[in-house]
Protein backbone atom coordinates (compact mmCIF):
# COMPACT_ATOMS: atom_id res chain seq x y z
CA UNK A 1 0.00 0.00 0.00
CA UNK A 2 1.60 3.53 -0.91
CA UNK A 3 0.21 7.02 0.42
CA UNK A 4 -1.70 8.58 -1.91
CA UNK A 5 -0.25 12.04 -1.72
CA UNK A 6 3.92 11.81 -1.36
CA UNK A 7 4.51 9.10 -4.10
CA UNK A 8 3.90 9.17 -8.37
CA UNK A 9 0.38 9.29 -9.14
CA UNK A 10 0.49 5.72 -10.41
CA UNK A 11 2.37 4.33 -7.68
CA UNK A 12 -1.08 4.45 -5.70
CA UNK A 13 -2.77 1.24 -4.71
CA UNK A 14 -4.77 -0.36 -1.80
CA UNK A 15 -5.12 -3.72 -3.00
CA UNK A 16 -3.98 -7.08 -1.61
CA UNK A 17 -2.58 -9.38 -4.57
CA UNK A 18 -3.44 -11.99 -2.52
CA UNK A 19 -0.21 -14.19 -5.10
CA UNK A 20 -1.17 -17.24 -2.93
CA UNK A 21 -4.77 -17.39 -4.40
CA UNK A 22 -3.73 -17.28 -8.09
CA UNK A 23 -3.36 -21.27 -8.29
CA UNK A 24 -5.90 -21.95 -6.23
CA UNK A 25 -8.84 -22.62 -9.08
CA UNK A 26 -11.32 -23.97 -6.45
CA UNK A 27 -11.07 -20.71 -4.81
CA UNK A 28 -10.67 -18.45 -7.93
CA UNK A 29 -14.42 -20.38 -8.95
CA UNK A 30 -16.44 -19.34 -6.20
CA UNK A 31 -14.63 -15.79 -6.44
CA UNK A 32 -15.79 -15.29 -9.58
CA UNK A 33 -19.23 -15.72 -8.31
CA UNK A 34 -18.99 -12.71 -5.67
CA UNK A 35 -16.38 -10.59 -7.26
CA UNK A 36 -16.35 -7.05 -8.73
CA UNK A 37 -15.05 -6.99 -12.53
CA UNK A 38 -12.70 -4.14 -13.96
CA UNK A 39 -13.56 -3.91 -18.43
CA UNK A 40 -10.59 -2.80 -20.04
CA UNK A 41 -10.79 -2.06 -23.78
CA UNK A 42 -7.47 -2.84 -24.51
CA UNK A 43 -7.54 -2.74 -27.93
CA UNK A 44 -8.80 0.93 -27.86
CA UNK A 45 -6.25 2.23 -25.83
CA UNK A 46 -6.64 0.48 -22.87
CA UNK A 47 -9.84 2.35 -22.05
CA UNK A 48 -11.86 1.67 -18.74
CA UNK A 49 -15.29 3.35 -17.33
CA UNK A 50 -16.19 6.28 -14.71
CA UNK A 51 -18.66 7.87 -13.39
CA UNK A 52 -19.59 11.35 -14.15
CA UNK A 53 -21.57 11.98 -11.13
CA UNK A 54 -18.97 13.42 -8.71
CA UNK A 55 -18.80 16.77 -8.33
CA UNK A 56 -15.96 19.21 -9.93
CA UNK A 57 -14.07 18.79 -6.93
CA UNK A 58 -14.37 15.50 -6.69
CA UNK A 59 -12.35 12.13 -8.28
CA UNK A 60 -13.58 10.37 -10.52
CA UNK A 61 -15.07 7.01 -9.83
CA UNK A 62 -13.84 3.42 -11.60
CA UNK A 63 -16.62 1.87 -12.56
CA UNK A 64 -16.62 -2.11 -11.85
CA UNK A 65 -19.17 -4.22 -12.42
CA UNK A 66 -20.54 -7.65 -11.22
CA UNK A 67 -19.63 -10.94 -12.98
CA UNK A 68 -23.52 -11.23 -14.49
CA UNK A 69 -22.28 -8.50 -16.55
CA UNK A 70 -19.27 -9.62 -18.06
CA UNK A 71 -19.90 -11.68 -21.15
CA UNK A 72 -19.23 -15.35 -21.52
CA UNK A 73 -16.20 -15.21 -23.79
CA UNK A 74 -14.49 -12.53 -21.90
CA UNK A 75 -15.27 -14.42 -18.46
CA UNK A 76 -13.60 -17.03 -19.53
CA UNK A 77 -10.32 -15.11 -19.78
CA UNK A 78 -10.42 -13.24 -16.57
CA UNK A 79 -7.40 -12.54 -14.34
CA UNK A 80 -7.26 -12.11 -10.86
CA UNK A 81 -5.98 -8.91 -9.48
CA UNK A 82 -6.55 -9.37 -5.86
CA UNK A 83 -8.70 -8.93 -3.05
CA UNK A 84 -10.06 -5.47 -1.56
CA UNK A 85 -10.07 -4.51 2.09
CA UNK A 86 -13.86 -5.51 2.49
CA UNK A 87 -13.04 -8.92 1.52
CA UNK A 88 -14.44 -8.42 -2.14
CA UNK A 89 -12.33 -10.28 -5.11
CA UNK A 90 -11.90 -8.14 -8.15
CA UNK A 91 -11.13 -9.26 -11.70
CA UNK A 92 -9.63 -7.72 -14.99
CA UNK A 93 -11.26 -8.82 -18.46
CA UNK A 94 -10.62 -7.44 -21.58
CA UNK A 95 -13.60 -6.87 -23.53
CA UNK A 96 -15.55 -3.90 -25.00
CA UNK A 97 -17.02 -1.38 -22.91
CA UNK A 98 -20.54 -1.92 -21.37
CA UNK A 99 -22.99 0.12 -22.22
CA UNK A 100 -23.87 2.01 -18.87
CA UNK A 101 -25.63 5.68 -18.32
CA UNK A 102 -23.83 8.63 -15.90
CA UNK A 103 -20.75 7.15 -17.56
CA UNK A 104 -17.30 7.89 -19.54
CA UNK A 105 -14.53 5.65 -20.77
CA UNK A 106 -11.34 7.49 -20.48
CA UNK A 107 -7.52 6.35 -20.87
CA UNK A 108 -5.21 6.07 -17.44
CA UNK A 109 -3.18 8.99 -18.64
CA UNK A 110 -6.30 11.11 -18.91
CA UNK A 111 -7.11 10.41 -15.00
CA UNK A 112 -4.46 8.26 -12.97
CA UNK A 113 -3.26 11.28 -11.10
CA UNK A 114 -7.37 12.13 -10.60
CA UNK A 115 -8.42 8.69 -9.34
CA UNK A 116 -8.26 7.88 -5.52
CA UNK A 117 -5.51 5.32 -4.80
CA UNK A 118 -7.67 2.47 -4.71
CA UNK A 119 -8.55 3.30 -8.17
CA UNK A 120 -5.61 4.38 -10.19
CA UNK A 121 -4.09 1.00 -8.71
CA UNK A 122 -6.65 -1.21 -9.86
CA UNK A 123 -6.50 0.71 -13.31
CA UNK A 124 -2.71 0.62 -13.31
CA UNK A 125 -2.43 -3.15 -12.41
CA UNK A 126 -5.21 -4.24 -15.02
CA UNK A 127 -3.68 -2.57 -17.72
CA UNK A 128 0.10 -3.71 -17.19
CA UNK A 129 -1.22 -6.58 -17.01
CA UNK A 130 -3.64 -7.01 -20.22
CA UNK A 131 -0.89 -5.56 -21.90
CA UNK A 132 1.60 -7.92 -21.10
CA UNK A 133 -0.43 -10.78 -22.63
CA UNK A 134 -1.21 -9.12 -25.60
CA UNK A 135 2.29 -8.86 -26.36
CA UNK A 136 3.39 -12.06 -25.29
CA UNK A 137 1.45 -15.14 -27.32
CA UNK A 138 4.09 -17.20 -28.13
CA UNK A 139 6.69 -18.79 -26.39
CA UNK A 140 10.43 -16.52 -27.17
CA UNK A 141 12.26 -19.82 -26.48
CA UNK A 142 10.02 -22.06 -29.44
CA UNK A 143 7.35 -20.05 -30.84
CA UNK A 144 4.81 -22.18 -29.47
CA UNK A 145 2.13 -20.37 -28.46
CA UNK A 146 1.33 -20.35 -25.08
CA UNK A 147 -2.36 -20.28 -22.94
CA UNK A 148 -2.98 -17.54 -19.76
CA UNK A 149 -2.75 -19.36 -16.44
CA UNK A 150 -2.61 -18.85 -12.90
CA UNK A 151 -5.51 -16.49 -12.98
CA UNK A 152 -3.33 -14.19 -15.61
CA UNK A 153 -0.08 -14.04 -14.01
CA UNK A 154 1.24 -16.53 -16.17
CA UNK A 155 1.45 -18.38 -19.91
CA UNK A 156 2.81 -21.57 -20.26
CA UNK A 157 3.50 -23.31 -23.22
CA UNK A 158 1.90 -26.53 -24.50
CA UNK A 159 5.37 -28.66 -23.55
CA UNK A 160 4.63 -27.08 -19.96
CA UNK A 161 7.55 -23.76 -20.99
CA UNK A 162 5.99 -21.35 -18.25
CA UNK A 163 6.65 -17.10 -18.61
CA UNK A 164 5.42 -14.49 -15.93
CA UNK A 165 5.00 -11.08 -16.53
CA UNK A 166 7.90 -8.72 -16.79
CA UNK A 167 8.36 -4.74 -16.81
CA UNK A 168 11.27 -3.48 -18.27
CA UNK A 169 13.21 -1.04 -16.16
CA UNK A 170 13.88 2.42 -17.39
CA UNK A 171 15.40 5.62 -15.83
CA UNK A 172 14.04 9.31 -15.50
CA UNK A 173 15.82 12.02 -14.18
CA UNK A 174 15.37 16.00 -13.40
CA UNK A 175 18.36 17.49 -13.97
CA UNK A 176 18.87 20.51 -12.25
CA UNK A 177 21.72 23.16 -11.22
CA UNK A 178 20.92 23.38 -7.56
CA UNK A 179 20.17 26.92 -7.60
CA UNK A 180 17.76 28.03 -5.01
CA UNK A 181 14.74 30.08 -5.55
CA UNK A 182 12.94 30.99 -8.82
CA UNK A 183 15.85 31.35 -10.29
CA UNK A 184 17.17 27.76 -9.82
CA UNK A 185 17.06 26.07 -13.43
CA UNK A 186 16.15 22.28 -14.55
CA UNK A 187 17.02 21.11 -17.87
CA UNK A 188 14.89 19.32 -20.13
CA UNK A 189 14.28 17.55 -23.55
CA UNK A 190 12.24 17.49 -26.49
CA UNK A 191 12.37 14.20 -28.02
CA UNK A 192 12.93 13.84 -31.44
CA UNK A 193 10.03 11.15 -32.07
CA UNK A 194 7.42 13.29 -30.58
CA UNK A 195 4.90 14.73 -32.94
CA UNK A 196 4.80 18.17 -34.07
CA UNK A 197 2.15 20.48 -32.74
CA UNK A 198 1.75 23.76 -34.46
CA UNK A 199 2.28 26.54 -31.91
CA UNK A 200 3.51 24.25 -28.87
CA UNK A 201 6.99 22.69 -28.09
CA UNK A 202 6.40 20.04 -26.00
CA UNK A 203 9.66 19.11 -22.91
CA UNK A 204 10.12 16.99 -20.56
CA UNK A 205 12.86 14.84 -18.57
CA UNK A 206 15.74 12.76 -19.62
CA UNK A 207 15.09 9.42 -19.71
CA UNK A 208 16.15 6.07 -21.29
CA UNK A 209 16.09 2.13 -20.65
CA UNK A 210 18.63 0.58 -18.35
CA UNK A 211 20.55 -1.60 -20.74
CA UNK A 212 22.39 -4.90 -19.44
CA UNK A 213 24.62 -5.15 -16.55
CA UNK A 214 24.08 -1.67 -15.69
CA UNK A 215 22.75 0.38 -12.50
CA UNK A 216 19.83 2.27 -12.68
CA UNK A 217 21.86 5.11 -10.96
CA UNK A 218 24.92 4.32 -14.26
CA UNK A 219 21.89 4.63 -17.24
CA UNK A 220 21.38 8.19 -15.71
CA UNK A 221 24.70 9.61 -15.86
CA UNK A 222 25.32 7.67 -19.27
CA UNK A 223 22.09 8.52 -21.22
CA UNK A 224 22.34 12.23 -19.69
CA UNK A 225 25.64 12.38 -21.47
CA UNK A 226 24.63 10.56 -24.59
CA UNK A 227 21.63 12.56 -25.19
CA UNK A 228 22.69 15.69 -24.40
CA UNK A 229 26.69 15.84 -23.26
CA UNK A 230 26.06 17.24 -19.95
CA UNK A 231 27.67 15.50 -17.32
CA UNK A 232 25.73 14.97 -14.11
CA UNK A 233 26.93 14.22 -10.09
CA UNK A 234 24.75 13.77 -7.33
CA UNK A 235 22.37 10.97 -8.77
CA UNK A 236 19.79 11.06 -6.34
CA UNK A 237 16.80 8.04 -6.33
CA UNK A 238 13.04 9.85 -5.82
CA UNK A 239 10.85 7.40 -6.65
CA UNK A 240 8.86 4.97 -8.74
CA UNK A 241 5.93 4.30 -11.10
CA UNK A 242 4.22 1.50 -13.32
CA UNK A 243 4.29 3.12 -17.19
CA UNK A 244 1.62 0.34 -19.10
CA UNK A 245 2.59 1.70 -22.40
CA UNK A 246 2.93 -1.47 -22.46
CA UNK A 247 5.07 -2.64 -19.87
CA UNK A 248 7.71 -0.16 -18.25
CA UNK A 249 8.96 0.47 -14.73
CA UNK A 250 10.48 3.92 -14.28
CA UNK A 251 12.33 4.86 -12.03
CA UNK A 252 12.73 8.26 -11.32
CA UNK A 253 16.13 10.35 -10.10
CA UNK A 254 17.16 14.03 -9.86
CA UNK A 255 21.06 14.88 -10.77
CA UNK A 256 22.85 17.61 -10.20
CA UNK A 257 24.46 19.24 -13.82
CA UNK A 258 26.44 22.38 -14.76
CA UNK A 259 24.23 24.70 -16.45
CA UNK A 260 27.47 26.11 -17.72
CA UNK A 261 28.23 23.03 -19.52
CA UNK A 262 27.38 23.25 -23.40
CA UNK A 263 23.99 21.78 -24.87
CA UNK A 264 25.33 19.36 -27.72
CA UNK A 265 22.22 16.91 -28.53
CA UNK A 266 21.86 13.71 -30.30
CA UNK A 267 19.72 14.56 -33.07
CA UNK A 268 18.44 10.91 -33.31
CA UNK A 269 17.04 11.06 -29.88
CA UNK A 270 16.62 14.70 -29.08
CA UNK A 271 15.56 17.47 -31.41
CA UNK A 272 16.12 19.89 -28.79
CA UNK A 273 17.44 20.90 -25.23
CA UNK A 274 17.47 24.15 -23.03
CA UNK A 275 17.97 24.93 -19.08
CA UNK A 276 14.20 26.22 -17.67
CA UNK A 277 14.08 28.65 -14.57
CA UNK A 278 11.61 27.54 -11.86
CA UNK A 279 9.42 30.52 -12.60
CA UNK A 280 8.89 29.55 -15.99
CA UNK A 281 8.41 25.87 -14.97
CA UNK A 282 6.04 26.93 -11.70
CA UNK A 283 3.94 29.32 -14.66
CA UNK A 284 3.60 26.25 -16.90
CA UNK A 285 2.25 23.84 -14.39
CA UNK A 286 -0.18 27.12 -13.64
CA UNK A 287 -1.74 27.09 -17.00
CA UNK A 288 -0.26 30.17 -17.81
CA UNK A 289 1.73 30.49 -21.44
CA UNK A 290 5.81 30.39 -21.36
CA UNK A 291 7.19 31.14 -24.83
CA UNK A 292 9.77 29.19 -25.81
CA UNK A 293 10.81 30.33 -29.69
CA UNK A 294 7.63 31.53 -30.58
CA UNK A 295 5.79 28.54 -29.23
CA UNK A 296 4.23 27.32 -26.09
CA UNK A 297 6.08 25.38 -23.55
CA UNK A 298 3.98 22.22 -23.28
CA UNK A 299 4.61 19.92 -19.64
CA UNK A 300 4.19 16.41 -19.37
CA UNK A 301 0.89 14.76 -18.46
CA UNK A 302 0.17 15.24 -14.64
CA UNK A 303 -0.28 11.25 -14.33
CA UNK A 304 3.59 11.12 -15.32
CA UNK A 305 6.41 10.86 -13.29
CA UNK A 306 8.07 13.19 -15.11
CA UNK A 307 5.14 16.05 -13.84
CA UNK A 308 5.52 14.60 -10.43
CA UNK A 309 9.70 15.05 -10.25
CA UNK A 310 9.19 18.66 -11.94
CA UNK A 311 6.44 19.53 -9.15
CA UNK A 312 8.81 17.92 -6.41
CA UNK A 313 11.75 20.17 -7.58
CA UNK A 314 9.92 23.22 -8.06
CA UNK A 315 8.43 21.99 -4.59
CA UNK A 316 12.41 22.76 -3.39
CA UNK A 317 12.94 19.13 -3.05
CA UNK A 318 16.36 18.77 -4.68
Amino acid sequence: MTDGGSGPPLARSTLDRAAHRRADTDWLGLAWERCRVLVLDSGNGGRALVSVEPGPSEPPLLVLVGPEDVPDTAAARAMFLGVESDGVPVFVVDAPLPVLSDTRAVHLLEVGHLLADRDAGLFTTGLALLNWHRGHPYSPRTGQATAIDEAGWSRVAPAGERMWPRTDPAMIVLVHDGGPGRAGRCLLGNNASWPRVPGELRFSCLAGYVEPGESAEAAVVREVREEVDVPVTNVTYVGSQAWPFPSLLMLGFQALGDSRSPVRVDPAEIASARWFTRAEIGAALAGRIVDVDGERLVLPPPSSIASFLLRHWLDGHC
